[in-house]
């Protein structure tokens, strides 16, 4: 193989397989990056097995070819050389000379025979929707899927086609983050989870320009996403999701209406005195016109006084502070709305008009 490339285009095609790339796995080759020609483009590829990568990138071809390149020692080289052309070329026995400007490396590489290939997923009834919005909806949930994999599936975010739309839905024991995003789309029979992992690797990679568009492709064992110059193929997570709509009740004996933005600053103003790592509690009082926010801690107390418009019975209740910042942090509106059914009961907050979002979010039991 023998290639001539821009070394800012390699190094970011690089940057992106690596995220695909095993860092510890008892089979070396899943360790390398695989670097081969195809169609007169160079084609790189990541593989653990779970999470698939492949980037496509112009080049001057040579010579076709391929190499697998150990992904640690090909990555620091590329991101060290200058910003200028950089030339490859692989002998028969796949000793890789890296050629650019006054520099020169020579690292022993291996065939990609044994590098394994990416699963086929067809691209039919593919869901298209720009990337900055699905970069948002991952922002906007991945914060409460679980951690622990005492319940597996839970480890991922369910995706569904239906309702004329997108929906994403993550749980963890403590809270659920529901997204919709109104799509076109041809097939509204898709229930599927896909790994938080591949989530939050997809999403640094996404665009934010709103002209780059993203398609996403799903099979029973496989969802992959088409970004035009990158796909990204990764294994579905088995099993059946927590039933969230049912969580979901639109019944309450009380409603409060409250600036968003008000509240998340009050409520972190409230939580600076709580020690961290200690899951100290904010007790939140509604009466008729405010909310009142306070904290105890063995550092002191805090108040905060919002006003709020309420609609029901007057309440006291507590939470763990950083659920409620992580979901009003994830909102973009305004205002919104939360319903509370009693001090034990979990509260939804949700926009004042449509069904965009929801989160719901357990309280912690008041001491007597």
């Amino acid at each position: 193989m023998h290639i001539r490339c821009q070394q800012e285009i390699l190094l970011e095609s690089v940057n992106t397989v690596l995220k695909a790339v095993s860092n510890r796995t008892t089979l070396p080759i899943l360790e390398c990056i695989l670097i081969q020609t195809k169609n007169d483009k160079l084609v790189l590829v990541g593989n653990d097995l779970e999470l698939g990568i492949e980037s496509t990138i112009a080049s001057d071809i040579l010579e076709p070819g391929y190499v697998a390149l150990e992904a640690k020692i090909f990555s620091e080289i590329i991101r060290k050389l200058p910003n200028e052309e950089i030339e490859i070329s692989v002998d028969e026995n796949y000793m890789t000379t890296i050629r650019c400007h006054n520099s020169k490396f020579q690292i022993a590489g291996q065939s990609g025979d044994d590098f394994p290939e990416l699963p086929k997923v067809e691209k039919l009834h593919g869901v298209t929707l720009p990337q900055p919005k699905l970069k948002d909806i991952i922002r906007q949930t991945h914060f409460s899927i679980a951690q622990e994999e005492t319940r597996p599936i839970l480890t991922g975010a369910l995706m569904q086609l239906k309702d004329d739309g997108l929906n994403m839905v993550t749980v963890d024991g403590y809270r659920i983050s529901y997204r919709h995003t109104d799509l076109s789309i041809e097939n509204d029979n898709v229930n599927v989870v896909v790994p938080g992992k591949t989530l939050g690797e997809i999403s640094k990679i996404l665009s934010t320009e709103d002209t780059d568009i993203v398609t996403i492709f799903f099979t029973d064992k496989h969802v992959l996403f088409d970004l035009g110059s990158s796909t990204v193929v990764s294994r579905l997570l088995e099993g059946e999701f927590l039933r969230y709509e049912q969580s979901f009740s639109s019944d309450y004996e009380t409603k409060v209406l409250i600036d968003r933005n008000a509240l998340l600053l009050s409520i972190e103003r409230a939580a600076l005195i709580s020690r961290e790592g200690k899951k100290n509690p904010i007790k939140i009082q509604l009466t008729s016109d405010k909310m009142i926010i306070t904290s105890n801690t063995d550092l002191g107390t805090a108040r905060e006084e919002i006003t709020a418009s309420l609609d029901g019975k007057d309440l006291l209740i507590a939470f763990n502070p950083k659920y409620l910042i992580e979901a009003l942090k994830a909102i973009d509106d305004d205002q919104v709305e939360i319903y509370f059914i009693s001090s034990l009961a979990p509260c939804i907050i949700q926009p004042v008009k449509g069904n965009d979002f929801k989160y719901l979010i357990l309280p912690i039991r008041l001491s007597a």
